[in-house]
């Protein structure tokens, strides 16, 4: 298979507009928030459904220096799980699943006919902000912390399935899509941007 986007170009920046996070007056403030386009093709023959998942693996374990070192060990952070994506779908157009920041997550995401939106981890981020708290469905973008002197990295990862609807239950997560495709994977190919709010991060 072959993935691409017409938003940002592979190992480079994410736009701004596909971020949750950016730079705002003094601080910081949400950004646009809207997912980016993808389109894929050449999937293999016997491929029923798909599963896209967008993973940034470089999220801090402490959040506590001034200045997060690079070297600091990281953990995986979903930001957006996608199943039962129909095999005749090549392409989700840019804001078309996400546009702006939804208090509390958004209840029922757009997204190709047919398919399901899992939890994303602001779920977690949230969960003890009673202004936000709630079930973060669907895409919500990069807001790495502004003090990380890692460059982030969001993979967007699509996986052909030879099954048309994955066995996972209604509040899924990445970890559970990943568990219940395994044996169902036809292929998978992937593509990442880049995402940094420390100005002295550079590419």
């Amino acid at each position: 298979m072959k993935i691409r986007s017409d938003s940002f170009e592979h190992r480079h920046r994410l736009p701004a507009q596909f971020a949750a996070g950016q730079p705002a007056g003094d601080g910081f403030g949400f950004a646009p928030n809207r997912n980016p386009h993808l389109a894929w093709e050449a999937a293999p023959s016997g491929t029923r459904s798909f599963v896209l998942l967008c993973i940034d693996p470089d999220v801090p374990t402490d959040l506590s220096p001034a200045q997060i070192p690079v070297e600091q060990p990281r953990t995986d952070f979903t930001h957006w799980a996608v199943v039962d994506i129909p095999a005749g779908v090549g392409e989700i157009a840019a804001g078309s699943a996400s546009e702006g920041v939804v208090a509390h997550g958004k209840a029922a995401p757009a997204g190709p006919a047919g398919s399901r939106q899992g939890l994303n981890d602001y779920t977690g981020w949230f969960a003890n902000d009673p202004d936000m708290a709630g079930d973060w469905r669907g895409y919500d973008g990069p807001f790495p912390p502004p003090h990380d002197l890692r460059l982030h990295r969001y993979f967007f990862r699509l996986f052909a399935l030879d099954v048309e609807r994955l066995d996972v239950p209604d509040r899924f997560t990445a970890a559970d899509a990943l568990q219940a495709m395994q044996g169902h994977v036809l292929d998978e190919v992937a593509i990442y941007g880049t995402y940094s709010l420390n100005p002295a991060v550079k590419d």
